[in-house]
């Protein structure tokens, strides 16, 4: 593996365990695709860091538990706005 792409990876889980980041927030936030975000956390860091691999993981893992919650507040929203309008 490229030494780029390792630092990416590292910097990556980094980037989601501080800022309880979602895997979206985190490839807008880097100028990468979700698929490379979720690659990289996945399988590419476990083979560099497992320790910090498992803690990105354990993140990623709530919030793929909390997105249905968190689709039906944006849809609550969406339609508050509209009808105050």
């Amino acid at each position: 593996m490229k030494d780029y792409i390792e630092e990416r990876a590292i910097n990556i889980a980094v980037y989601i365990i501080d800022n309880n980041a979602t895997v979206r927030q985190t490839a807008k936030a880097f100028g990468v695709s979700k698929s490379t975000v979720h690659k990289d956390v996945t399988s590419r860091l476990m083979q560099v860091n497992p320790t910090l691999a498992k803690q990105a993981r354990s993140v990623l893992d709530v919030n793929k538990s909390e997105r249905h919650i968190r689709g039906g507040l944006a849809t609550r929203k969406k339609y508050a706005h509209q009808q105050s309008e």
